[in-house]
């Protein structure tokens, strides 16, 4: 997987100088688009009961899939500039989580680490 993910960071990078849109791309702005486009997936769910959120119809299914995908391609160049291996990251932030929420404490609570 990591390799996928250094080859679609290759892709954006090739697609963005294809473009001359990295003068853009910084990661002030690539952080406020990432932003953006995690609010453009709420959206999606604004006004739909638990139910409903769990029960997409196939367009609105796509249309979320979209957005997720917008997330992810600004993640990944976020985390480029910035030179960051979002999976090692993930990992990492993982690992800190397991300490911060032991299963015995955190169980069936939605509770942050610092009330646990």
């Amino acid at each position: 997987m990591a390799r996928e993910i250094e080859e679609l960071q290759a892709e954006l990078r090739r697609f963005a100088e294809e473009r001359d849109w990295g003068q853009f791309h910084s990661p002030k702005n690539l952080a406020a688009s990432l932003s953006i486009e995690a609010a453009e997936v709420l959206e999606h769910f604004q006004w739909l009961t638990e139910e409903q959120s769990r029960q997409l119809d196939e367009g609105r299914r796509q249309a979320v899939a979209h957005e997720i995908a917008d997330v992810l391609l600004y993640l990944l160049q976020l985390s480029d500039k910035l030179g960051i291996d979002p999976l090692q990251a993930a990992r990492d932030k993982l690992a800190l989580n397991e300490q911060r929420y032991p299963a015995d404490k955190a169980k069936g609570s939605a509770r942050k680490y610092t009330e646990l």
